[in-house]
């Protein structure tokens, strides 16, 4: 083999590994993490943490249960790979709804999930309840989803 020729080949070799790299970095999912978004300045309870690894494989969730574009359709059909945004992309609020003063009107849902916090509650305790009636239903035993701030958020309140 000549010297080009060799040269060419463990040139073509490192930068087909510089290019897997780059697809693929930044679209890989930790098995489990934290809940967290800079955005937030200050917050009330500890981070939640999600078990991703968790709800695909043993719960059977799929991608649209928790993804869905700017119209809440469910994004069933992410591939592994793929660039997912972070919910604070979208609901830009980093906080929990104000709380709602006397004579003011009630927030609209799509106003509601403009903050980070609700359109997370949303998500999670609504399928969290749900899971837990199917459980009952099935086998008589309470579900163990939770569904409880103290639960969710290990450490409850930060003092």
């Amino acid at each position: 083999m000549s010297k080009k020729t060799f040269i060419f080949v463990v040139t073509t070799v490192v930068m087909s590994f510089f290019a897997a790299a780059v697809l693929f970095a930044g679209t890989t999912v930790q098995d489990t993490f934290k809940m967290e978004s800079k955005e937030y300045k200050t917050r009330k309870y500890n981070s939640a943490t999600l078990t991703h690894k968790k709800h695909v494989e043993e719960y059977k969730a799929n991608c649209g249960e928790c993804h869905h574009d700017a119209n809440g359709k469910p994004l069933n059909d992410i591939k592994t790979g793929e660039n997912v945004q972070k919910c604070i992309e979208c609901h830009k609020i980093p906080s929990r709804k104000p709380k709602k003063k006397k004579g003011e009107p009630k927030l609209t849902d799509e106003q509601r999930r403009a903050y980070h916090a609700e359109a997370l509650h949303d998500n999670c305790k609504v399928c969290h309840k749900v899971f837990n009636k199917k459980v009952k239903k099935e086998t008589g035993k309470k579900g163990k989803a939770p569904t409880s701030c103290n639960k969710c958020h290990p450490g409850g309140k930060i003092k």
